[in-house]
């Protein structure tokens, strides 16, 4: 028997310095073993960080906003089996899903680039995404080319 959802989306509480609830979620994710201080340090140097960089000129939380935008997917491929062979068949994303494949976009471009510290890292990905560039912005746009290229198997989602 299926146990339902759980409470998560009640339960998390927005973040302390700007009160939102979509960056206390990306903070959870960037979190690794249960280091909540140093995924809150990460992210808030990252956004002095962004600050210094665009003058003021937006705040930090808007860059980082745009850039989950400009992350999010609208269509991706899903592997379906059909009659003994396996189709790539494209498939709409729904809004929790283009989230969750944001952050973790972001979170893997940043943690496989070396030699800077993290927040700097996550500052210029947070930054170019939000301009539409970036390597997050990239895997997105390769997703959609990969939906696209896949369109004539599309009878098969069900």
């Amino acid at each position: 028997m299926g146990r339902g959802f759980t409470k998560s989306e009640e339960q998390l509480k927005p973040d302390p310095k700007f009160g939102d609830k979509t960056l206390s979620r990306f903070i959870n994710c960037i979190m690794l073993d249960g280091k909540k201080s140093v995924a809150q340090r990460i992210i808030y140097d990252a956004f002095e960080e962004i600050e210094k960089r665009n003058n003021g000129e937006m705040p930090a939380i808007e860059v980082f906003h745009k850039a989950l935008e400009n992350v999010k997917p609208n269509v991706e491929v899903r592997s379906k089996r059909v009659g003994g062979a396996n189709y790539q068949v494209p498939m709409q994303v729904n809004k929790k899903r283009q989230q969750s494949l944001a952050f973790r976009w972001i979170i893997n471009t940043v943690r496989a680039e070396k030699g800077k510290p993290m927040y700097l890292r996550l500052a210029r990905e947070l930054s170019e995404a939000a301009r539409g560039e970036g390597k997050a912005v990239n895997q997105r746009d390769q997703t959609h080319r990969m939906a696209e290229a896949n369109k004539a198997f599309a009878h098969f989602a069900w």
